[in-house]
């Protein structure tokens, strides 16, 4: 099928499919298969496209990019074992380098999934959008104010171009979460008063010491193999982990800015080499003098959880500790239906989307509840108070204008409470 052809396909045949998930399309031919694009072949990429695959009787894994060929075959293999023989990635299709992502989108995929470091997100974002493609983009979607304003404004682009864009904040596609905070916006525990949010856990990435790093490799290199440990790759542990938090606080508040926060924050357990925090505590003023609170942490032999403590006028919610969220108070209710995987249903949304040909835009969302983990990041960076007008407005740069493979990059010294300042 010629390229305009399947263009027309897809725009077109949605009326006359079948609506279920994840098997959207009985008795179609092959020839109207999805070709599906991953940029970004580690273990969340591998896991995106598996669940992409089955998200879609017709679905096939056509190309694949990634700066590292073992990493592609660690992919490949991976997703053959799950997959099968909705894998047809050639060789030719499987391009290495930090132009990979433009190379996949040249070579004739129908959606792509970005699962990169966050860094890299707005620049693969909009490159995907500008060529007509539907887009899975993990979060969080940038790692400074300037990445989240080029952000917004390719999300109003795949608007204009009727174009699907589904975000990675997997909670918004947990049936269970879903059911939770339909209770809540429906009055169950009242006006919501505060809301405190925990992510302590582990290192995602401990950051190796600089002598295992292999003679010749590059600045640039040694630190696009250890991301998580570098602010201009992964935003930091707060914006690139416990964004998941702040994201269901902006749920709750209906996805209405705070009016500003303070935090702190700094680096407990000394790491060579790299530049973030591995604790923050942030605390959100909304309107009528709600509060927010997010604490996170990654260190090791300490407490950890992942939970939600909601309060209102009317009683209180609490979501992680147990299996099931549950609403006391004036209220009691606990979810009781059968859990679905967020993971798995966030690409039957976008599936359907398309061969429906009624778009899903996560756009505005994704890049508003990663700007409110960077405003966390601001206030504890700075030690000063940060409004949501300034966070949105930093004009502060992170991401580096130019990258070469080789080159050298110097890494930016820790930030200081007191001595650095907001851009």
């Amino acid at each position: 099928m010629s390229q305009e052809n399947r263009r027309d396909f897809m725009k077109t045949t949605g009326a006359a499919l079948a609506a279920g998930f994840p098997s959207l399309v009985r008795g179609a031919q092959t020839a109207n298969a999805v070709k599906v694009g991953l940029v970004g072949c580690g273990g969340r990429g591998t896991g995106a496209a598996s669940q992409a695959l089955k998200a879609d009787d017709y679905a096939e894994l056509t190309a694949v990019a990634d700066v590292y060929q073992d990493r592609i075959d660690q992919c490949l293999a991976q997703l053959n074992r799950v997959n099968g023989a909705k894998v047809k990635v050639e060789a030719k299709n499987q391009f290495i380098g930090l132009d990979a992502y433009q190379k996949l989108i040249e070579s004739g995929v129908d959606v792509v999934l970005l699962a990169t470091p966050p860094g890299f997100r707005p620049g693969h974002l909009r490159a995907c959008i500008e060529a007509g493609k539907h887009v899975f983009c993990e979060k969080p979607v940038a790692v400074d104010a300037p990445g989240v304003r080029h952000v917004l404004e390719t999300a109003k682009m795949a608007k204009e171009k009727n174009l699907s864009l589904v975000a990675g904040f997997c909670w918004r596609y947990s049936n269970y979460v879903a059911a939770t905070f339909e209770q809540i916006h429906s009055g169950a525990i009242g006006d919501i008063v505060a809301y405190y949010a925990t992510y302590y856990t582990s290192p995602v990435k401990p950051m190796p010491p600089e002598s295992t790093r292999p003679a010749g490799m590059s600045d640039v290199e040694w630190q696009i193999k250890n991301w998580y440990n570098f602010v201009w790759l992964c935003g930091d542990s707060l914006v690139e982990q416990a964004v998941h938090s702040a994201d269901k606080v902006a749920w709750a508040m209906n996805d209405q800015p705070p009016v500003s926060c303070v935090a702190v924050g700094g680096r407990q357990i000394p790491a060579e080499g790299g530049n973030i925090y591995d604790h923050f505590e942030v605390n959100y003023l909304y309107p009528k003098d709600v509060r927010a609170f997010l604490g996170c942490r990654q260190i090791d032999n300490c407490w950890n959880e992942n939970s939600d403590y909601i309060l209102g006028t009317k009683g209180s919610c609490t979501i992680g500790r147990g299996p099931l969220p549950r609403i006391t108070g004036e209220k009691t209710w606990t979810f009781e239906g059968q859990k679905n995987d967020m993971y798995q249903h966030e690409h039957d949304v976008l599936f359907a989307s398309i061969r429906q040909s009624k778009p899903v835009n996560d756009g505005e969302r994704m890049a508003y509840s990663t700007l409110l983990a960077m405003m966390g990041r601001m206030a504890a960076y700075t030690g000063q108070q940060i409004t949501w007008d300034q966070a949105l407005n930093s004009q502060e740069r992170i991401f580096p204008d130019k990258l070469e493979w080789s080159g050298t990059l110097a890494v930016p010294p820790m930030a200081r409470p007191g001595v650095t300042r907001l851009l």
